[in-house]
């Protein structure tokens, strides 16, 4: 029985990983399936969690010299997880028919310590805004197969002596069947905002943001709502306690789904969510995200997304403007500033042509579907040569 290691290093990636293991598991139904979470303490959905894990400060953003952040998960214990993960990974040697790496260059590398024949998936770095250098051409020349999220980032790898293929996971992500509690979740509003406040520690902190532009953008549209996204690992709860705080009425639902309302001035403006994105990026308007691979996913979907300029840090701020340059103009980046937001939010609202070409940029800019497909029909294909 063929075993094959997902190797992931953030939020985002690991749930590529999901969604390439599921077009897997119709290729090579007796394959088991392991992961190995380099970031976050996350559990998958479909795969069989191994390995050291851990939840850092800083959610695994401390690239780019964030120097605070990197000093806060040294405090928290990096440095000895890194190395217990990069022991469990020499263990594995010979423990596996294949491993794919999910993420950047680092993952690859963590990936290589295995010694099994090794697929990447880069889910970040794009000609279009941070090509990969000279020393990443080189460790990607070790993999048996690379696939990178677009066709001039794949080129410009060929001509590097990469075995390189474009293939964007990420537009298949949230590819699912229709949820009806979808349609629950948004019953009644119009017009429909979707909120996706991230996966990280931070997300509590954006939501009450995104939540008070909700607030402000509802007093001025008597039917407007919102979905305000959950993402797994994060604590419904803790949501609800902090909009309670900032002055919100909150409703308890009991369906998994939909676990909480919030209610301002005597209306329901919000619905919390705990399903897949993919319903619901079918129904919305406009997306408010401070996340990283859902807003990608929801340009991928033809949805306009705005995201909010905070003043965190100098990385979270590199991190946005990365994305403003792989999305383009289907990413609308609005001060922070509550004024400032509500009415550049308002602005795209009044403005349906140019809330289109944004759909229309956002889809181009992501590629067509079935990069998950190929992904996995690769993996598939190398078993089959073990």
């Amino acid at each position: 029985m063929s075993r094959v290691l997902f190797v992931t290093n953030g939020h985002g990636e690991a749930a590529i990983a999901d969604r390439i293991s599921l077009e897997l598991a119709a290729l090579a139904p007796g394959a088991l399936v392991d992961h190995l979470a380099l970031v976050g303490d996350g559990v998958a959905e479909r795969m069989h969690d191994v390995g050291p894990r851990r939840a850092m400060p800083s959610g695994g953003l401390i690239a780019m010299g964030n120097a605070r952040n990197l000093a806060q998960d040294l405090r928290a214990g990096l440095l000895a997880l890194t190395w217990k993960q990069m022991q469990f990974l020499r263990a594995a040697r010979g423990t596996y028919d294949l491993a794919v790496a999910v993420g950047d260059v680092y993952a690859l590398i963590m990936t290589l310590l295995a010694k099994a024949r090794t697929i990447f998936v880069g889910t970040a770095k794009s000609v279009e805004v941070a090509p990969y250098g000279p020393f990443e051409a080189r460790v990607l020349r070790s993999a048996a197969a690379c696939f990178v999220r677009d066709e001039a980032t794949a080129q410009a790898l060929q001509r590097r002596g990469v075995n390189a293929e474009a293939a964007n996971a990420i537009v298949d992500l949230f590819a699912a069947p229709d949820d009806p509690a979808a349609e629950a979740a948004l019953e009644g509003f119009a017009p429909s905002l979707a909120l996706f406040p991230g996966s990280r520690e931070s997300s509590y902190e954006d939501a009450a943001f995104l939540l008070e532009v909700t607030q402000r953008l509802a007093a001025r549209y008597p039917a407007l709502g919102a979905a305000l996204s959950i993402a797994p690992g994060l604590d419904a709860d803790r949501f609800a306690e902090d909009a309670l705080r900032a002055g919100w009425e909150v409703r308890a639902l009991d369906t998994a789904s939909l676990p909480f309302a919030l209610r301002h001035g005597g209306r329901e403006i919000v619905r919390a969510w705990r399903g897949t994105l993919g319903p619901l990026l079918a129904r919305v308007t406009l997306v408010l995200g401070q996340a990283g691979t859902a807003n990608e996913a929801a340009a991928a979907a033809g949805v306009p997304v705005v995201a909010f300029e905070r003043d965190r840090d100098r990385k979270a701020r590199w991190y946005r403007q990365r994305q403003r340059g792989l999305l383009g103009e289907a990413l609308a980046v609005f001060p922070a500033r509550l004024d400032e937001a509500v009415a550049g939010v308002e602005s795209l609202l009044q403005d349906p042509p140019r809330a289109k070409r944004m759909g229309e940029i956002g889809r181009a800019r992501m590629g067509a579907a079935g990069g998950a497909r190929r992904v996995a029909t690769r993996v598939a294909a190398l078993l089959g040569e073990a």
